[in-house]
This record gives C-alpha cells, structure tokens and sequence, in this order.
C-alpha cells in the first residue's frame, strides 16, 4: 500500500476504541439476554467480529503488524446456555511454547537468583526444569508472552477463554483439577492464536492469483497470435531452388 492510501494512526486508534466499544456491547448483550439464540447476542457478536477485523487491517496496513487473535465465526461456537445476568466469571488461558534455545533460558534464570541471592552458588537455575519454575515464579504469564524469545522460549498455539459462572466459587474449590469441568456453552468470548491461521490464504491473496493466471494466460495468447503473424509474413521458399 502506498504511503498516500495508508490510514492515519488517528484512524488506527479509532478502530482500537471501536473494538473495545463493541466488547462491552457485546458483554451487556449476553447479561441481557432473553434466551437462547437471542438476536441481540447475535447481532453485538457480528459487531465485534467486524470491528476487530477492521482493526486488524487497519493495523497492518499502518504498522505492518497483526492481532494476536482471531475471533471464530458464530457457526464454530456452540449456543450460550449461561446465566443471563452472570456475576461471576472465569479466565481461562493455555498458552503453549517450545525451550528453543536451553542456554538463554539457563542465563535468564541465573541473572534473576543471582539478583535475588548474590550469595547463591547454584539451585534451581541450573537446571531447564528448575529455570522454567524460576522465570514463571518471577515474571507474570503476560510478560512472559510478549518477551519469549528473551527467555529462549518459541511461542506455539494459545487460547483464552471467557466463561460464565453462576456464583463466585470457594476458595480453594476447584484448585486440585482447574480445567476439568469447563462447559462451552457457557463461553462468554474466546480469543485463538495458531500458526494455521497464517497458513490460510484470505479472500485478496486469492484474488491476486486468479488475476496473475489471467494476466499470464493473456500473455501466452498474444504470444500465440504474433507466432502466427510472423509464419504468415514468411515468403514461401523457391522449389527450384
């Protein structure tokens, strides 16, 4: 895109604060809604798939950067069946990653116990076990995310879930198995990040390939055309000769 047709970072905000907007709309839809396959819901949730995929355009058109999600379309997501009204909810996050490089995860590690106990001479930095426990003990999971390859760590695929509850758990209930009784249905919102979506071709790259099969098919007809030109401008040869 050429510097003249780029948005403006005014307009790359605004698409920012759309999203955010239609996020709340959305929410209040489901804690309004008036039963299954509410219209409402329906229609907030289109909202916001559009608003983020502007956003999403917006952005990379500007800063030649992406989200980091994709929201699925309504067909992939099974019917609410939460509370209406919830007054509780849970996050559910799994994010995945691969010990790319052992050493820089050892070096990291050792920086943070040796800062935590100069008088240290080895423990848990020295091994990758005991660095993850370390690393994992002293960052949040967010900054970790955003500094992996800091920590020789590889990003794979992640998710995070938003579910409706229908009252506040005890402290302690459901620490033994977290993420054993989670119900779909009761999805608020889910944010994907997989390497297969970036291996799906979207509607302008396809397009792009059927105008260069056009544009190449042209240029071997007309190449066929002057191939004929020329045979008929070429004089017969003298049998005599």
């Amino acid at each position: 895109m050429s510097d003249a047709a780029q948005p403006t970072a005014a307009e790359v905000r605004a698409a920012a604060e759309a999203v955010k907007t239609a996020l709340d709309r959305h929410l209040a839809a489901v804690e309004r809604r008036s039963g299954e396959d509410d219209p409402a819901v329906y229609e907030a949730f289109n909202e916001l798939a559009a608003a983020a995929e502007e956003y999403d355009e917006l952005l990379y058109d500007r800063y030649d950067e992406v989200t980091p999600f994709e929201i699925p379309g309504t067909e992939d997501m099974p019917p609410y069946t939460g509370p209406e009204e919830p007054s509780a909810l849970s996050v559910l996050i799994r994010r995945d990653y691969t010990v790319a490089e052992p050493q820089r995860l050892l070096a990291q590690a050792q920086r943070v116990e040796a800062a935590e106990e100069p008088a240290a001479s080895g423990g848990a930095a020295d091994t990758v076990h005991g660095a993850l426990g370390l690393l994992f003990g002293e960052f949040e999971p967010d900054e970790i995310a955003s500094r992996h390859k800091e920590f020789g760590l590889e990003e794979g695929d992640s998710t995070l879930w938003v579910t409706a509850a229908d009252d506040t758990a005890e402290p302690g209930e459901w620490l033994e198995a977290p993420f054993e009784q989670v119900d779909p249905q009761r999805v608020v919102c889910r944010f994907d990040v997989s390497a297969v979506f970036d291996d799906e071709p979207d509607d302008d790259d396809l397009a792009d390939d059927l105008r260069l099969g056009a544009d190449l098919d042209e240029d071997e007809d007309e190449g066929e055309d002057e191939g004929e030109d020329e045979d008929e401008d070429e004089e017969p040869l003298d049998a005599e000769r």
